[in-house]
Protein backbone atom coordinates (compact mmCIF):
# COMPACT_ATOMS: atom_id res chain seq x y z
CA UNK A 1 0.00 0.00 0.00
CA UNK A 2 1.21 3.66 -0.62
CA UNK A 3 1.19 6.36 1.35
CA UNK A 4 -1.86 7.66 -0.87
CA UNK A 5 -3.45 4.58 -0.85
CA UNK A 6 -3.82 5.41 2.92
CA UNK A 7 -5.50 8.27 2.79
CA UNK A 8 -9.34 7.84 1.98
CA UNK A 9 -9.72 12.22 2.70
CA UNK A 10 -7.44 14.72 2.16
CA UNK A 11 -8.69 18.51 2.12
CA UNK A 12 -5.99 21.10 1.71
CA UNK A 13 -6.78 24.85 2.35
CA UNK A 14 -10.00 24.36 1.73
CA UNK A 15 -12.82 27.48 1.05
CA UNK A 16 -16.19 27.63 0.15
CA UNK A 17 -18.01 30.82 -0.46
CA UNK A 18 -21.41 31.68 -0.97
CA UNK A 19 -22.88 34.36 -3.24
CA UNK A 20 -20.46 37.21 -5.49
CA UNK A 21 -19.02 40.31 -4.82
CA UNK A 22 -20.32 42.23 -1.03
CA UNK A 23 -23.04 39.74 -0.33
CA UNK A 24 -19.99 36.98 -0.68
CA UNK A 25 -19.56 34.92 2.14
CA UNK A 26 -16.69 32.38 2.97
CA UNK A 27 -18.55 29.77 5.35
CA UNK A 28 -15.51 27.54 5.24
CA UNK A 29 -12.29 29.06 5.88
CA UNK A 30 -8.86 27.37 5.12
CA UNK A 31 -9.92 24.01 6.48
CA UNK A 32 -7.08 21.03 6.07
CA UNK A 33 -6.93 17.41 7.62
CA UNK A 34 -6.70 14.00 6.73
CA UNK A 35 -8.65 10.99 7.54
CA UNK A 36 -6.53 7.68 7.06
CA UNK A 37 -8.00 4.57 6.09
CA UNK A 38 -10.25 2.47 8.45
CA UNK A 39 -10.17 5.89 10.95
CA UNK A 40 -13.31 6.97 12.11
CA UNK A 41 -13.02 10.54 12.18
CA UNK A 42 -15.34 13.29 13.91
CA UNK A 43 -15.96 16.54 12.76
CA UNK A 44 -17.55 19.12 15.66
CA UNK A 45 -18.73 22.67 15.51
CA UNK A 46 -20.52 25.27 16.72
CA UNK A 47 -23.90 25.97 15.26
CA UNK A 48 -23.47 28.20 11.90
CA UNK A 49 -19.02 26.78 11.91
CA UNK A 50 -19.29 25.02 8.59
CA UNK A 51 -19.61 21.87 9.24
CA UNK A 52 -22.22 20.95 6.15
CA UNK A 53 -20.79 23.03 4.09
CA UNK A 54 -17.61 21.14 4.17
CA UNK A 55 -19.10 17.80 4.55
CA UNK A 56 -20.88 18.23 0.87
CA UNK A 57 -17.62 19.40 -0.57
CA UNK A 58 -16.19 16.34 0.36
CA UNK A 59 -19.21 14.34 -1.05
CA UNK A 60 -18.98 16.21 -4.39
CA UNK A 61 -22.10 18.02 -3.79
CA UNK A 62 -20.15 21.15 -4.60
CA UNK A 63 -16.66 22.16 -6.08
CA UNK A 64 -14.35 24.12 -3.71
CA UNK A 65 -14.07 27.93 -3.92
CA UNK A 66 -10.11 27.40 -3.47
CA UNK A 67 -7.82 24.39 -2.18
CA UNK A 68 -7.99 20.72 -2.88
CA UNK A 69 -9.50 17.74 -1.71
CA UNK A 70 -8.76 14.24 -2.64
CA UNK A 71 -10.88 11.08 -2.00
CA UNK A 72 -9.43 7.17 -1.76
CA UNK A 73 -5.85 9.00 -2.50
CA UNK A 74 -6.21 11.10 -5.81
CA UNK A 75 -9.54 11.17 -7.04
CA UNK A 76 -11.97 14.61 -7.13
CA UNK A 77 -14.89 14.70 -5.32
CA UNK A 78 -16.82 16.04 -8.43
CA UNK A 79 -15.08 15.04 -11.60
CA UNK A 80 -14.25 11.57 -10.35
CA UNK A 81 -17.59 11.19 -8.88
CA UNK A 82 -18.97 8.48 -10.32
CA UNK A 83 -15.69 6.08 -9.46
CA UNK A 84 -16.26 7.09 -5.99
CA UNK A 85 -19.70 6.84 -5.45
CA UNK A 86 -20.12 3.33 -5.66
CA UNK A 87 -17.45 2.96 -3.17
CA UNK A 88 -18.95 5.35 -0.42
CA UNK A 89 -22.44 5.73 1.48
CA UNK A 90 -23.65 8.87 2.79
CA UNK A 91 -26.31 9.01 5.90
CA UNK A 92 -28.14 12.41 5.60
CA UNK A 93 -30.43 14.27 8.03
CA UNK A 94 -33.32 13.89 6.18
CA UNK A 95 -33.65 10.18 4.25
CA UNK A 96 -36.79 11.42 1.66
CA UNK A 97 -37.83 7.92 2.30
CA UNK A 98 -41.81 7.55 0.77
CA UNK A 99 -43.93 7.38 4.15
CA UNK A 100 -46.53 4.53 2.80
CA UNK A 101 -43.52 1.95 2.09
CA UNK A 102 -42.60 -0.60 4.44
CA UNK A 103 -39.21 -0.23 5.99
CA UNK A 104 -38.64 -3.74 3.91
CA UNK A 105 -40.26 -2.62 1.40
CA UNK A 106 -38.15 0.55 1.72
CA UNK A 107 -34.72 -1.22 2.06
CA UNK A 108 -35.99 -3.79 -1.06
CA UNK A 109 -36.64 -0.27 -3.21
CA UNK A 110 -32.76 1.25 -2.09
CA UNK A 111 -30.76 -2.32 -3.00
CA UNK A 112 -32.48 -2.19 -6.38
CA UNK A 113 -30.94 1.23 -7.16
CA UNK A 114 -27.52 0.18 -5.23
CA UNK A 115 -24.38 -1.83 -6.93
CA UNK A 116 -23.80 -4.80 -5.16
CA UNK A 117 -25.98 -4.73 -1.97
CA UNK A 118 -25.74 -6.84 0.96
CA UNK A 119 -29.25 -8.95 1.62
CA UNK A 120 -32.31 -7.07 3.14
CA UNK A 121 -32.13 -9.28 5.77
CA UNK A 122 -28.83 -8.52 6.68
CA UNK A 123 -29.35 -5.03 6.33
CA UNK A 124 -32.12 -4.96 8.45
CA UNK A 125 -30.76 -7.23 11.40
CA UNK A 126 -27.80 -4.48 11.02
CA UNK A 127 -29.76 -2.08 11.66
CA UNK A 128 -31.85 -3.65 14.34
CA UNK A 129 -35.25 -3.40 12.59
CA UNK A 130 -36.07 -6.49 11.93
CA UNK A 131 -38.95 -6.38 14.16
CA UNK A 132 -40.37 -3.36 12.61
CA UNK A 133 -39.76 -4.86 8.63
CA UNK A 134 -43.64 -4.71 8.38
CA UNK A 135 -44.10 -1.10 9.76
CA UNK A 136 -44.76 1.76 7.27
CA UNK A 137 -42.18 4.39 7.49
CA UNK A 138 -44.52 7.17 8.72
CA UNK A 139 -45.33 4.89 11.52
CA UNK A 140 -41.68 4.84 12.77
CA UNK A 141 -40.16 7.33 15.86
CA UNK A 142 -37.80 9.21 14.92
CA UNK A 143 -34.95 7.15 16.31
CA UNK A 144 -35.91 4.20 13.83
CA UNK A 145 -36.00 6.58 10.61
CA UNK A 146 -32.40 7.41 11.78
CA UNK A 147 -31.44 3.76 11.94
CA UNK A 148 -33.51 3.02 8.52
CA UNK A 149 -31.23 5.73 7.21
CA UNK A 150 -28.12 4.28 8.43
CA UNK A 151 -29.59 0.59 6.89
CA UNK A 152 -29.84 2.20 3.46
CA UNK A 153 -26.41 3.82 3.98
CA UNK A 154 -24.66 0.90 4.39
CA UNK A 155 -26.67 -1.31 2.22
CA UNK A 156 -23.33 -1.19 -0.54
CA UNK A 157 -20.61 -2.20 1.93
CA UNK A 158 -19.28 0.85 1.61
CA UNK A 159 -15.30 2.00 2.00
CA UNK A 160 -16.09 5.22 3.14
CA UNK A 161 -18.97 6.29 4.94
CA UNK A 162 -20.29 9.87 5.82
CA UNK A 163 -22.54 9.83 8.94
CA UNK A 164 -24.52 13.49 9.64
CA UNK A 165 -25.66 13.25 12.68
CA UNK A 166 -26.71 9.65 13.23
CA UNK A 167 -28.18 9.50 16.67
CA UNK A 168 -30.04 12.48 16.24
CA UNK A 169 -33.48 12.15 17.43
CA UNK A 170 -32.55 8.40 19.76
CA UNK A 171 -33.01 7.75 22.82
CA UNK A 172 -29.72 6.74 25.32
CA UNK A 173 -30.43 2.95 24.57
CA UNK A 174 -31.09 3.36 20.91
CA UNK A 175 -27.78 5.93 20.68
CA UNK A 176 -25.57 3.33 22.13
CA UNK A 177 -26.84 0.18 19.79
CA UNK A 178 -26.34 2.51 17.01
CA UNK A 179 -22.54 3.29 18.54
CA UNK A 180 -21.97 -0.52 18.81
CA UNK A 181 -22.81 -0.45 15.35
CA UNK A 182 -21.34 1.87 14.25
CA UNK A 183 -18.13 0.62 15.94
CA UNK A 184 -18.76 -3.11 13.94
CA UNK A 185 -18.41 -0.86 10.29
CA UNK A 186 -15.61 0.64 11.49
CA UNK A 187 -14.04 -3.10 12.95
CA UNK A 188 -15.04 -4.41 9.42
CA UNK A 189 -12.58 -1.82 7.68
CA UNK A 190 -14.94 0.80 6.82
CA UNK A 191 -13.27 4.28 7.23
CA UNK A 192 -16.35 6.80 8.67
CA UNK A 193 -16.55 10.75 9.04
CA UNK A 194 -19.18 11.57 11.29
CA UNK A 195 -20.45 14.96 12.41
CA UNK A 196 -22.51 14.81 15.53
CA UNK A 197 -23.38 17.32 18.57
CA UNK A 198 -23.35 14.78 21.29
CA UNK A 199 -19.69 15.08 22.45
CA UNK A 200 -20.11 12.06 24.28
CA UNK A 201 -20.85 10.41 21.01
CA UNK A 202 -17.33 11.87 19.68
CA UNK A 203 -15.55 10.59 22.61
CA UNK A 204 -16.27 7.35 22.55
CA UNK A 205 -16.51 6.80 19.06
CA UNK A 206 -13.31 9.18 16.84
CA UNK A 207 -10.09 8.18 16.87
CA UNK A 208 -9.67 12.14 15.65
CA UNK A 209 -11.67 14.91 15.60
CA UNK A 210 -11.33 18.14 14.49
CA UNK A 211 -13.87 21.22 15.76
CA UNK A 212 -14.79 23.78 13.60
CA UNK A 213 -15.35 27.66 14.69
CA UNK A 214 -16.41 30.42 12.30
CA UNK A 215 -15.46 28.44 9.27
CA UNK A 216 -12.09 27.24 10.60
CA UNK A 217 -10.78 24.41 12.39
CA UNK A 218 -10.14 25.92 16.03
CA UNK A 219 -8.34 22.42 17.35
CA UNK A 220 -7.62 18.57 15.87
CA UNK A 221 -5.92 15.72 17.05
CA UNK A 222 -7.46 12.80 19.32
CA UNK A 223 -9.46 13.41 22.61
CA UNK A 224 -6.75 13.41 24.52
CA UNK A 225 -4.24 15.71 22.58
CA UNK A 226 -7.11 18.45 22.08
CA UNK A 227 -8.20 18.11 25.89
CA UNK A 228 -4.68 17.96 27.38
CA UNK A 229 -4.86 22.19 25.81
CA UNK A 230 -7.50 22.92 28.67
CA UNK A 231 -6.76 23.66 32.26
CA UNK A 232 -8.20 21.11 34.94
CA UNK A 233 -9.17 22.01 38.21
CA UNK A 234 -8.86 21.38 41.89
CA UNK A 235 -11.99 22.28 44.49
CA UNK A 236 -12.12 22.30 47.96
CA UNK A 237 -13.42 23.69 51.53
CA UNK A 238 -10.64 25.62 53.73
CA UNK A 239 -11.55 27.69 56.34
CA UNK A 240 -10.41 31.99 56.01
CA UNK A 241 -7.40 31.46 57.96
CA UNK A 242 -5.71 28.98 56.32
CA UNK A 243 -6.24 30.18 52.65
CA UNK A 244 -3.56 32.28 52.31
CA UNK A 245 -0.96 29.65 53.43
CA UNK A 246 -2.01 27.35 49.93
CA UNK A 247 1.02 26.21 48.07
CA UNK A 248 -0.64 28.12 44.71
CA UNK A 249 -0.78 31.55 44.33
CA UNK A 250 -1.85 33.95 41.54
CA UNK A 251 -4.91 33.93 38.97
CA UNK A 252 -4.77 30.09 39.39
CA UNK A 253 -7.01 30.76 42.68
CA UNK A 254 -10.43 31.59 42.95
CA UNK A 255 -11.79 31.58 46.57
CA UNK A 256 -15.89 31.72 47.78
CA UNK A 257 -16.32 31.89 50.96
CA UNK A 258 -14.61 28.62 52.17
CA UNK A 259 -14.84 26.98 48.43
CA UNK A 260 -11.43 27.34 47.21
CA UNK A 261 -10.54 26.23 43.05
CA UNK A 262 -7.24 25.96 41.99
CA UNK A 263 -7.28 25.76 38.07
CA UNK A 264 -4.30 23.94 36.43
CA UNK A 265 -2.58 22.36 33.68
CA UNK A 266 -0.46 20.10 36.00
CA UNK A 267 -3.50 17.84 37.66
CA UNK A 268 -1.43 15.07 39.29
CA UNK A 269 1.36 16.86 40.37
CA UNK A 270 -0.58 19.76 41.55
CA UNK A 271 -3.05 17.57 42.95
CA UNK A 272 -0.16 15.82 45.03
CA UNK A 273 1.92 18.97 46.70
CA UNK A 274 -2.04 20.25 47.49
CA UNK A 275 -2.86 16.82 49.57
CA UNK A 276 0.87 16.74 51.20
CA UNK A 277 0.47 20.36 52.05
CA UNK A 278 -2.61 19.82 54.20
CA UNK A 279 -1.17 16.59 55.25
CA UNK A 280 1.69 18.59 56.70
CA UNK A 281 -0.18 20.65 58.60
CA UNK A 282 -3.02 18.11 59.96
CA UNK A 283 -5.98 20.32 57.77
CA UNK A 284 -8.94 18.17 56.43
CA UNK A 285 -10.00 19.58 52.73
CA UNK A 286 -13.72 19.07 52.78
CA UNK A 287 -15.61 18.15 49.65
CA UNK A 288 -12.45 17.80 47.87
CA UNK A 289 -12.69 17.04 43.91
CA UNK A 290 -9.80 16.73 41.18
CA UNK A 291 -11.77 17.71 37.81
CA UNK A 292 -10.01 16.73 34.47
CA UNK A 293 -10.42 18.92 31.35
CA UNK A 294 -13.44 17.22 29.57
CA UNK A 295 -14.22 17.14 25.69
CA UNK A 296 -17.50 19.75 26.99
CA UNK A 297 -14.93 22.26 28.40
CA UNK A 298 -13.22 22.17 25.69
CA UNK A 299 -15.85 22.81 22.74
CA UNK A 300 -17.61 25.49 25.28
CA UNK A 301 -14.28 27.47 25.28
CA UNK A 302 -13.75 27.30 21.91
CA UNK A 303 -17.62 28.49 21.41
CA UNK A 304 -16.72 31.51 23.69
CA UNK A 305 -14.05 32.81 21.64
CA UNK A 306 -13.66 35.76 18.83
CA UNK A 307 -13.06 34.86 15.48
CA UNK A 308 -10.28 32.31 15.17
CA UNK A 309 -6.70 33.57 14.41
CA UNK A 310 -4.25 32.07 12.26
CA UNK A 311 -5.24 30.41 8.23
CA UNK A 312 -4.59 33.09 5.40
CA UNK A 313 -7.26 35.39 4.34
CA UNK A 314 -8.60 35.24 1.38
CA UNK A 315 -7.15 38.00 -1.38
CA UNK A 316 -9.72 39.93 -2.85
Amino acid sequence: MTEFEGIHIEARDVWRRYGRGKDAFDAVRGVSFTVRRGELFALLGTNGAGKTSTVELLEGLASPHRGVIRVFGDLDPVADRARIRPRTGVMLQEGGFISHLTVRETVQMWGELTSRPRPVEEALDLSGLAHRQKVAVQNLSGGEKRRLNLAVATLSHPELLFLDEPTAGMDAEGRHATWQLIRRLQEGGTTILLTTHHLEEAESLADHLAIMHRGRIAAAGTVSEIVAEHASTLSFDLEDEHQDDLPFSGRSVKRRGVRVTVTTGSLQKDATTLLNWAAGRGLELGRFAAQPATLEEAFISIARRGDITGGQEEDE
